[in-house]
């Protein structure tokens, strides 16, 4: 087991009304804090999604673990072949490898904290997925960089099932 020690000198600060806001309702994203200021302790964002809105497609991380706290609502999660149901004040940690996704429950809305750690560089991938949503950028435009931002889709029944 190696032992990761993050670099940054000042401690990270930041305001809600300071944060960059990507999307808006059903799925908004807060960019809270990249890799670059935490010296790659963490990357981590504010998602909140309404009436049952989608989150994440199923995708893993290679080298990060994801946590998932639910500040407000219920959301679906998929963790591996499992889909486990959140509500508020409950954590879920996928460790590094393993399948996962999250969407709020159908007829609810779900307001998530989520932090990937070690950090990777995420901000620039989520203006990315807003440049789809406007059109601006294709969907398999994602797929060509999912190496870059170690994030890697794949189909899941289980989570298809539940959605569906």
């Amino acid at each position: 087991m190696s032992l990761f020690v993050p670099r940054f000198e000042e401690s990270v600060i930041v305001r809600e009304a300071e944060a960059e806001v990507v999307g808006r309702a059903p799925t908004t994203i807060r960019l809270l804090a990249d890799s670059s200021r935490t010296g790659g302790a963490l990357s981590t964002q504010r998602v909140t999604l309404t009436a049952g809105a989608d989150g994440a497609k199923p995708h893993w991380h290679d080298n990060s673990a994801e946590m998932f706290f639910l500040l407000d609502g219920a959301a679906d999660i998929l963790s591996g072949e499992d889909v486990v149901t959140a509500g508020r004040g409950d954590l879920v940690v996928v460790p590094p490898g393993k399948p996962h996704a999250f969407a709020a429950v159908p007829g609810a809305d779900a307001d998530l904290l989520i932090v990937i750690t070690p950090g990777v560089e995420r901000f620039e991938y989520f203006r990315h997925l807003q440049r789809i949503r406007l059109g601006e950028a294709t969907w398999e435009s994602i797929l060509e960089v999912q190496d870059l931002y170690d994030n890697h889709f794949l189909r899941s029944e289980a989570w298809e099932t539940r959605r569906a």
